[in-house]
């Protein structure tokens, strides 16, 4: 490669770095039990009832849901607590709360999520919230998106910041297993939608809200987040028909694992694809990544299970997933079940959509999103269509589109999309 070019590969990097990581704080793992009770059709102690939240335990404590998990619903809370806003947050008044609360894993299996929660200054009887989906954070515990929030140290802080500005609520959700025991289920769609609406139900009790119980709500999320986001589009009618959605803003959506898969192996940031196999193993028992994993793969993997974005996106370039395992994974047919059971497009939202997309994008590839845009077009959903030119790292900070997508929703202003 010329060095020219290799310049700008080591550029795009390092930018996409620090828009990935939440805070350049440590990396490691807290414990990896999953914290919940059994599953119905299994042994072991019933879970007790959920009745109302109890006092949220100090420090890191609060991260370690009870166990047996209470049973509940979907949204219900755990706990909450207060923390002093930071930052930009500080310098808007705002408040914000960390959050456990209720939701469902992939197999729809009852787990506990950790967030945050951040109200505006003033917010009006009948403020809106946004369900923002965090991009990719990491896998370790330390890279949870709430305890960069918690200081005001996050890349997304401007676009939260905006929404405040806006007189919104914003519920940002950490996902299954980051920050929380169990390993993070990193690019499953179902679990990270779950996620999503479950702390957008969460958000008013946090919040102390007294004012209308059906409140307007908007969800938006760029790379990982945006997945998060289009999967919590699908998965609302049936898993949250309580909640009123009125639109989803979402950028460098991953819509197919597969093809973003192909454009990552032996790539620069080929630690994104690590992590992804990694997310995927921990949804579904049955992949059995650990099997697959040759002795030099062993101790690769071992480092991408606690490692935070800085050290996927620059850690492990030129990695092949097919050089770590005695067989890949990507060509076993357990393995692509679960890939296309994740690939979005299949159900139609109700709600409107906003995409937007590098048309340059070396991490996400452009294709299988203007394949996403096309799916949902031929299905008749409202879609606006918004490529630009650029590489993934381009993306990361156009939110005033989005955000004005949501703003025309909330309002009440129809739209038609540009099919």
């Amino acid at each position: 490669m010329p060095d020219s070019a290799l310049c700008r590969l080591r550029g795009a990097l390092l930018a996409l770095v620090l828009v990935l990581v939440p805070a350049l704080a440590g990396c490691g793992s807290g414990d990896r039990a999953w914290g919940g009770g059994p599953p119905a059709d299994a042994g072991g102690p019933a879970s007790p009832a959920h009745a109302r939240p109890v006092a949220a335990p100090a420090g890191e404590a609060f991260y370690r849901p009870p166990a047996p998990l209470p049973a509940g619903r979907p949204g219900d809370v755990l706990w909450w607590r207060p923390v002093p806003a930071a930052g930009q947050f500080a310098a808007l008044g705002a408040r914000v709360f960390q959050v456990l609360y209720l939701s469902s894993g992939a197999l729809g299996r009852p787990t506990a999520v950790s967030g945050t929660v951040l109200v505006p200054a003033r917010p009006t009887d009948d403020a809106p919230i946004l369900g923002y989906a965090p991009g990719t954070q990491g896998l370790g515990d330390d890279c949870a998106a709430s305890k960069g929030l918690a200081v005001g140290v996050n890349l997304a802080v401007g676009a939260l910041s905006e929404a405040l500005r806006r007189g919104w609520i914003v519920a940002v959700p950490d996902y299954e297993g980051l920050g929380t025991p169990g390993e993070h289920t990193y690019v499953v769609g179902p679990a990270e939608g779950h996620a999503l609406l479950d702390i957008v139900r969460a958000t008013p009790r946090v919040a102390g809200l007294t004012g209308p119980a059906h409140r307007r709500v908007g969800l938006t999320g760029y790379s990982q987040g945006g997945g998060a986001a289009v999967w919590a589009a699908q998965l609302a009618p049936a898993y949250a028909p309580d909640l009123d959605v009125r639109g989803v803003a979402a950028g460098g959506v991953p819509a197919d694992l597969e093809a973003v898969e192909r454009g990552l192996d032996g790539k620069g940031a080929a630690g994104l694809e690590l992590a992804a196999a990694v997310g995927l193993d921990a949804a579904y028992p049955e992949l059995r990544l650990d099997a697959l994993l040759t002795t030099p793969g062993r101790s690769v993997f071992a480092a991408v299970r606690t490692a935070c974005a800085l050290a996927l996106v620059t850690g492990y370039a030129g990695e092949r997933i097919a050089d770590l395992t005695t067989t890949d994974p990507m060509t076993l047919p357990r393995w692509r079940a679960r890939l296309a059971e994740n690939t979005l497009g299949r159900v139609a939202p109700r709600v409107p959509l906003y995409l937007y997309h590098a048309t340059s994008d070396s991490l996400v590839a452009f294709g299988q999103a203007a394949g996403l845009r096309a799916a949902y077009c031929a299905r008749r959903v409202a879609v606006t269509w918004a490529p630009f030119p650029g590489d993934h790292i381009d993306g990361v900070g156009r939110t005033t589109g989005a955000l004005q997508f949501l703003a025309d929703r909330f309002a009440g202003i129809p739209t038609r999309g540009n099919c």
